[in-house]
């Protein structure tokens, strides 16, 4: 498994072979073994097989063909509609309408979506997260009916590789490891931890090819701008508003 995880690649091409029900079926069982708060299993998982729910994701998911081209497409909600059943079927009073439990859910939702991306990867499937989720929470929640109560938080696509790309590249573990206590980072440790990746003839392509002045850019400017970020986190806050998250 060590090696599984370390090998880990973002697949975006597909062989047009359906899942065996039985590899797929383990490999839920495996996302459910997750860590999970209280052991609450505050969380669904959405199994889409039917191409014309799938076509339908696409635009959800920004147009990206993966998503229509694999044979399953995953969605990993934060679910609090069947344990507030649950608890009023028993006369017990749920008090779980407000940000901390969505937050709640949404951590239990994402530790199963991982478990279920390694135990497909070591099934020698390919995987690859949707980070657009959540910036279409609405639409997914019309597609896919989901009730009050219920968020998506994140989708994965899941098939047989139809292709091989190379590793993406990390940061080192000196730019994400904090040992006892937080040490914040001066400029020599920003120009220092960020070289390498800098360094790279992709980061670089990516730069001449937006005509941007470095790799930072990029990123503030064409791919996560301010404008965007503000008008899908608004978007988002209304879907929990909409979906009863945002009582005090």
């Amino acid at each position: 498994m060590h090696q599984t995880i370390l090998n880990h690649r973002s697949i975006r091409k597909y062989k047009k072979e359906p899942l065996p029900e039985h590899l797929l079926e383990r490999i839920i069982e495996a996302g459910t073994r997750a860590s999970t708060t209280g052991n609450m299993q505050v969380y669904s998982i959405i199994v889409t097989t039917d191409p014309e729910i799938r076509k339908a994701l696409v635009p959800c998911h920004f147009n990206q063909p993966m998503v229509l081209e694999a044979p399953v497409i995953m969605t990993f909600c934060a679910d609090f509609n069947r344990f507030n059943k649950w608890c009023r079927l028993r006369n017990a009073h749920p008090g779980y309408d407000n940000f901390l439990s969505f937050m709640t859910a949404a951590i239990d939702a994402l530790l199963v979506a991982q478990n279920v991306c390694l135990a497909a990867e070591d099934s020698g499937l390919g995987i690859c997260y949707l980070g657009t989720t959540t910036y279409m929470a609405s639409r997914i929640i019309e597609i896919l009916e989901l009730p009050p109560a219920v968020v998506p938080v994140t989708a994965i696509t899941i098939g047989f590789p139809d292709e091989s790309p190379g590793l993406t590249d990390r940061l080192p573990l000196e730019a994400v490891v904090h040992m006892e206590k937080y040490r914040d980072y001066d400029e020599e440790d920003i120009n220092r931890l960020y070289a390498a990746k800098e360094a790279l003839e992709s980061s670089k392509a990516f730069v001449k090819e937006n005509s941007k002045e470095n790799l930072a850019q990029v990123f503030t400017d064409i791919r996560y701008t301010l404008k965007d970020n503000r008008t899908f986190s608004n978007s988002l806050l209304n879907v929990l508003k909409k979906q009863g998250f945002m009582n005090q």
